[in-house]
């Protein structure tokens, strides 16, 4: 009997040992982290809605132009990423000075004067982008833009219809913007969102506002004049 005992008594030591070894080793498996996502370097492009800040915000005086670049995305944490670009950056104005229209016996005659500026700019944001679910993030960060060069455009198109018939003249003028008046250092900051089509492609949306009068001697009185810009681009991560 004494024998069946000390049997049993062997028999209930292996396993608990047995299910104390199992514990340990439960116990002592390691979780690997997830590791970070990598660095990627992309592409950049898309069309510019370009206007002062002294002008009211409409299609009419939207300047159109472009921007075209690279950027790197480098990720902070699982939601968190920096972005700095380079972008080759057009922005101005563009202004209806007057828009008349005079009928004359049989004879209608429209005259429209447009003003326009385009202003052009290496630009570098500094975007700290913030994603709430995998695909979409919304965006923000300051804007450091270097003038190049620019232009100032003239135009006059006096349309004539007389019978149905339209006769459409048109005339301009352009002149290189004197580099001495506006300022080479430009600081803005911007606002966007965006979301990505894939794990290559994507579209952004951005608003940058300039911080910085853009003219180097404002006469006394006159208020700032600061770029703003609405951005919407494709953007391509290799």
């Amino acid at each position: 009997m004494k024998k069946v005992f000390l049997g049993l008594a062997v028999v209930a030591g292996t396993l608990a040992f047995a299910q104390k070894t199992e514990e340990i080793i439960v116990v002592k498996e390691e979780i690997v982290p997830t590791p970070p996502a990598p660095i990627r370097f992309g592409i950049k492009a898309g069309g510019n809605a370009a206007s002062f800040n002294d002008q009211d915000v409409s299609l009419n005086n939207q300047k159109l132009g472009f921007h075209a670049g690279a950027f790197v995305n480098i990720p902070l944490s699982k939601k968190f990423s920096l972005q700095p670009e380079v972008l080759y950056n057009q922005l101005g104005s563009k202004s209806v000075l007057s828009s008349t229209e005079v009928t004359t016996g049989a004879t209608t005659v429209k005259t429209k004067d447009d003003y326009s500026t385009t202003m052009n700019y290496i630009s570098v944001p500094l975007m700290l982008q913030m994603r709430p679910t995998e695909n979409f993030y919304i965006e923000a960060g300051p804007e450091f833009s270097y003038f190049i060069d620019g232009k100032n455009k003239g135009s006059r198109t006096i349309e004539s219809t007389t019978g149905g018939i339209t006769t459409t003249q048109a005339s301009s003028t352009s002149e290189d913007i004197n580099k001495d008046d506006i300022k080479k250092f430009n600081v803005g900051l911007g606002l966007g969102l965006g979301y990505d089509f894939t794990h290559n492609l994507g579209i952004n949306a951005r608003y940058v506002n300039s911080l910085t009068n853009i003219r180097t001697n404002a006469p006394q009185g006159v208020d700032v004049t600061t770029n703003r810009v609405f951005q919407l681009g494709l953007n391509y991560k290799f």
